[in-house]
């Protein structure tokens, strides 16, 4: 898969775990809100392990 689509899935999956966060705690659930927050951190990692990749390419 292309970095050109690496990028905005990861961005997306980021945008996703705030939304689910916030909608967890809206809906009082602690395990909504657990979930959101893995996978931001979840989007966050791939997203620098695909700069560093694309710096040690260079």
């Amino acid at each position: 898969m292309s970095i050109k689509i690496k990028i905005p899935i990861f961005i997306l999956m980021m945008l996703l775990g705030v939304l689910m966060f916030v909608y967890a705690g809206v809906d009082d659930s602690p395990g909504g809100q657990l979930i959101g927050v893995v996978v931001v951190i979840l989007g966050i990692v791939g997203l620098v392990r695909i700069i560093i990749r694309w710096k040690n390419n260079k």
